[in-house]
């Protein structure tokens, strides 16, 4: 909370001590409010630190030692034992007050801390890669959190640029665990692979070996036995108007063209990441046009899974349909906007969304993977 507003709130334990002790004063003898002023440090303490308290419960007891006095004499026993209440309520609240700015400094190192972490873990997309202006948003179900299982990143080629959105099975620390074994797997090996199909081997192999470690405990093991990974990779070259695409288990790209939208439906999609083993895989890539001016929307689960209160699934394409027009930043300002309105402000899963838009005339050449990241830290400072 603001400073500010904080000093405004000693206002009110400050005017408590003073209306009860004037009404206190000059009340009957048989009426004694003493006891009300155990609710000033009390509430001072839900918001102030330790400090402030203790000066307002000191202040409370001066008060009552005023009432005492003109009413009758320190030395009266309901006098006295209101103050020695008092005293003894005014430092337990002070200590209230001292361990809960405690764990508030400790919550706020640890949230730092994590927000540290996840921007390492899922890095924020370049606005601009080449040919390719981009925007994405994630949108985490965990209450204080940023980022959970989904994940997408970005990675330039000597040919063009290589996307990837996923979906790790369940929630938790282990999600993000699995999230950022992908990520890393990806970003290492985007620029390296030549082909996209053995890229996604790669990203299979990297998944399928950290989901059979065998040094992890039996009932992990179980568990860990469960897990996959959907996962959508698009390779988007600099010198035709297409996109390549290998889908893995993850719902299909959405195309925007002309105020149409479509299903980039492959024909042949492959087992989630970590499930080859049990089904035949074909990891060939699909190719369908990617013209200047279009849009393809990249999304996960958690966006179309999203339920209104009558149980209707969000209607993705249809709203991508009424906002065709939009750049990719727009299109995401107005589908977070209008997806939390559609789920009643709260996601049951998280939910990530990436739109790529085809920029029209001659593209420019690719850039160095280096040189690219350094253009876009200058661009962060500058920011």
């Amino acid at each position: 909370m603001p400073g500010e507003p904080r000093h405004a709130l000693l206002a009110v334990p400050i005017a408590l001590i003073v209306i009860v002790t004037v009404v206190d004063i000059l009340a009957p003898p048989s009426v004694h409010l003493g006891p009300f002023l155990v609710a000033a440090p009390a509430v001072t303490a839900s918001f102030a630190g330790p400090w402030t308290t203790g000066c307002v419960g000191a202040l409370a007891v001066l008060a009552q030692a005023v009432v005492a006095v003109v009413r009758t004499s320190l030395t009266d026993l309901n006098h006295t034992v209101q103050l020695i209440t008092l005293i003894l309520i005014s430092v337990f609240v002070t200590f209230f007050a001292y361990r809960r700015e405690r764990h508030e400094k400790e919550l706020t190192q640890l949230r730092s801390v994590a927000t540290a972490a996840q921007e390492v873990v899922l890095k924020p997309l370049p606005h601009r890669i080449g040919p390719l202006r981009i925007a994405s948003v994630y949108l985490a179900a965990e209450t204080e959190a940023q980022i959970g299982g989904d994940l997408y990143a970005a990675a330039r080629t000597a040919q063009g640029t290589r996307i990837i959105i996923g979906d790790v099975r369940g929630k938790g620390l282990e999600a993000i665990g699995d999230a950022a074994l992908l990520l890393g797997a990806f970003r290492g090996a985007a620029h390296r692979q030549a082909d996209l199909s053995a890229l996604v081997t790669f990203l299979e192999g990297t998944v399928s070996s950290d989901l059979d470690d065998p040094t992890a405990p039996e009932d992990e093991t179980e568990d860990r036995g469960e897990a996959f990974i959907t996962a959508a990779v698009l390779d988007v070259p600099d010198d035709e108007p297409a996109l390549h695409l290998i889908n893995c288990g993850h719902p299909p790209p959405l195309l925007v063209r002309g105020g149409q939208v479509r299903l980039l439906e492959v024909h042949h999609p492959a087992p989630p990441l970590g499930l080859t083993e049990f089904v035949e895989t074909d990891l060939s890539a699909e190719t369908f046009a990617f013209q200047p001016g279009d849009i393809v929307l990249l999304y996960t689960d958690g966006v179309i899974e999203a339920r209104d209160r009558d149980g209707t699934f969000y209607p993705l394409a249809e709203r991508v349909a009424d906002k065709s027009g939009k750049r990719p930043d727009a299109l995401l300002a107005h589908l977070c906007k209008d997806l939390l309105h559609h789920a009643g402000g709260y996601l049951d899963d998280d939910a990530a969304m990436v739109a790529i838009e085809r920029m029209p005339g001659p593209s420019r050449p690719a850039e160095p993977q280096g040189r690219l990241r350094e253009a876009d830290r200058a661009a962060r400072t500058r920011s």
